[in-house]
């Protein structure tokens, strides 16, 4: 641990500083725990009572039908259904195949290797405004709109430079004296990325693969493009949907939408917290 950070490690601090320290944690959470409460709340209430001034935020009495409605009045089911397939989708192939991509740049030597690497980098600094209009040519030459395939493809072929970037760092961190054990044991570079790579950067794959996940749940502005059948929304282009399916906006019904759409992703990160943060501290310290 940098000497900066171990001053401000819990241990070092005096009984003062941890107090000051677990207040300003405590005002912070409560402001990102706000909009949740009010999500939360306003899921659980009729519709007369979101526009109640002053608000009132614990519901009298709670509704909790709402989160049955939202099944019926849209296919919410449906949208849930698409989001986890594209996302799983997704997570599989954007973390194998840039998982090798981050692989060939970390351990095999090649002439320019690094200025492809920069290459690869200068590519987040693109606006994806820039590349919108002719992706969207592409894949309608292709015939792929209406379709997942626009959104799925590109992450079998390592389009995320970031978790590339991720993995290549971590990757330089093995020791090569494995590599070298390897090839004097007759194996090659498959058999250093299937048994000694893969196996030591899981902590690095599953923050990949979380971030991958979440980035996809969330998804808006590719399905707005590609997708045009209802049936086959993700959720949250469904939920971008209840307006222009109800007239004017049911606060009540999109919100119970909204609580169930984030279920699944606090379920992953509670169940992944450990990898997840191990990754992340891993790659930090490189």
């Amino acid at each position: 641990m940098p000497k900066t950070a171990a001053r401000f490690a819990p241990g070092n601090l005096s009984l003062s500083g941890k107090v000051l320290v677990y207040m300003l944690l405590i005002i912070g959470s409560c402001f990102f725990l706000f909009p949740v409460a009010w999500m939360v709340s306003t899921a659980l209430k009729d519709q007369g009572a979101v526009s109640l001034m002053p608000p009132q935020w614990i519901p009298h009495p709670f509704r909790w039908r709402n989160f049955v409605d939202i099944f019926t009045v849209e296919p919410v089911g449906r949208y849930l259904l698409n989001t986890v397939v594209y996302s799983v989708l997704c997570v599989i192939g954007s973390t194998f195949s840039c998982a090798v991509v981050a692989f060939g740049f970390a351990r095999l030597r090649a002439r320019g290797k690094n200025i492809i690497f920069a290459l690869v980098l200068a590519t987040m600094m693109v606006p994806p405004q820039v590349t919108m209009i002719p992706q969207y040519l592409e894949f309608v030459g292709l015939g792929w709109i209406d379709t997942y395939l626009p959104l799925i493809v590109p992450a079998f072929f390592a389009a995320s430079a970031f978790n590339i970037f991720l993995l290549r760092q971590f990757y330089l961190g093995i020791p090569r004296d494995l590599d070298e054990a390897v090839k004097v044991d007759g194996g090659g570079y498959f058999t250093i990325f299937f048994r000694i790579i893969l196996p030591l950067s899981i902590p690095s794959m599953a923050t990949v693969g979380i971030l991958e996940f979440m980035y996809r749940w969330n998804d808006l502005m590719g399905p707005l493009i590609y997708l045009n059948t209802t049936n086959k929304f993700p959720i949250a282009l469904g939920l971008a949907n209840f307006s222009s399916a109800f007239g004017s906006t049911p606060w009540n019904l999109l919100m119970a939408a909204s609580v169930v759409s984030i279920v699944p992703l606090l379920i992953l990160f509670f169940l992944a917290q450990k990898y997840f943060i191990k990754g992340i501290v891993i790659n930090a310290s490189k």
